[in-house]
């Protein structure tokens, strides 16, 4: 399993990392705000991450770390 570290602050909430992620691992806040004042991204299902770091390559601000 790998863990995923997002920086929700800097997070736009584009989804483009739950676009490109096979897993499903992750999902835009329907809840949080971040200060930004964007729905923030986070891993609800960061157990089934496989590790293939899509989701950070396809993040434009690299708020995502990926670790194996």
């Amino acid at each position: 399993m790998a863990k995923l570290t997002i920086n929700v602050e800097k997070c736009k909430g584009c989804g483009l990392c739950v676009d490109v992620c096979p897993k499903n691992v992750l999902e835009l806040s329907p809840n949080k705000i971040n200060k930004k004042g964007h729905k923030p991204v986070e891993a609800v299902r960061e157990e089934s991450c496989i590790g293939c770091a899509f989701c950070a390559t396809m993040c434009p601000d690299c708020i995502i770390k990926v670790e194996r």
